[in-house]
C-alpha cells in the first residue's frame, strides 16, 4: 500500500470511527438498571392474573415488564400473574401470557393439560412430584383445576402417589 492511500484510509477511519462509536452502548450502559416496578402495580397485576384478562392487557400496555413481576405474599409465598391464572384454572389468561412470553412453570403446564411435557419433566426429576407452587398448592391441585384437559395428568399424579392438593410452605 502506498503512503498516500494509507493516509487517506486513516483519515477516513478517523472521521467515521467516532460516529460508529457514538451509536454503541458501553457495557455499563447496557447493564444499568432502572427503578423497581411500583409494588402496588405488581400486586394488582398478580391479582388481575387470577381472573381479569382486560386488566392484565391494560396493565401490560402501561408497564410491559409486569409480565415478569413476582409478588411476595410473605413467608416465601411468591407468585406471578401466570401462576395466579394457573392455580385458579384460568386457561385463557395463562395461554395469553404464555403467548406473549411469560415464564411458565410445571404447575401452569399441568393445569393446561400439557401431558407430554409434564410427564417428561417428572420422569427426569421424580422428586418434583411433591413440589409446592404458590400458596403451597401442588401439581395435583393444578391438575384438578385443569378439568378435562388435565384429566390424564390427574390420574397420572395420583398413580405416582400424590395425594395432597396443598402443603405447608
Amino acid at each position: 500500500m502506498k503512503r498516500k492511500s494509507f493516509l487517506q484510509l486513516g483519515a477516513g477511519a478517523l472521521i467515521t470511527l467516532p460516529a460508529i462509536l457514538q451509536g454503541q452502548q458501553s457495557p455499563a450502559t447496557l447493564s444499568a438498571k432502572t427503578d423497581p416496578l411500583p409494588s402496588e402495580k405488581v400486586k394488582d397485576f398478580v391479582i388481575a392474573g387470577h381472573g381479569n384478562l382486560d386488566k392484565v392487557k391494560s396493565m401490560l400496555t402501561e408497564l410491559p415488564t409486569l409480565l415478569y413481576a413476582t409478588w411476595d405474599w410473605g413467608g416465601g409465598d411468591f407468585e406471578t400473574a401466570i401462576e395466579g391464572a394457573g392455580h385458579v384454572g384460568n386457561k385463557e389468561i395463562a395461554n395469553y401470557l404464555i403467548g406473549i412470553g411469560a415464564r411458565t412453570s410445571l404447575f401452569v403446564l399441568t393445569m393446561l393439560g400439557k401431558t407430554k411435557i409434564v410427564k417428561t419433566w417428572l420422569e427426569a426429576y421424580p422428586e418434583y412430584l411433591f413440589a409446592r407452587g404458590p400458596h403451597g398448592l401442588t401439581l395435583l391441585h393444578h391438575a384438578q383445576k385443569g378439568g378435562d384437559d388435565a384429566k390424564e395428568l390427574l390420574d397420572y399424579l395420583q398413580a405416582k402417589g400424590l395425594k395432597e392438593t396443598k402443603s405447608k410452605l
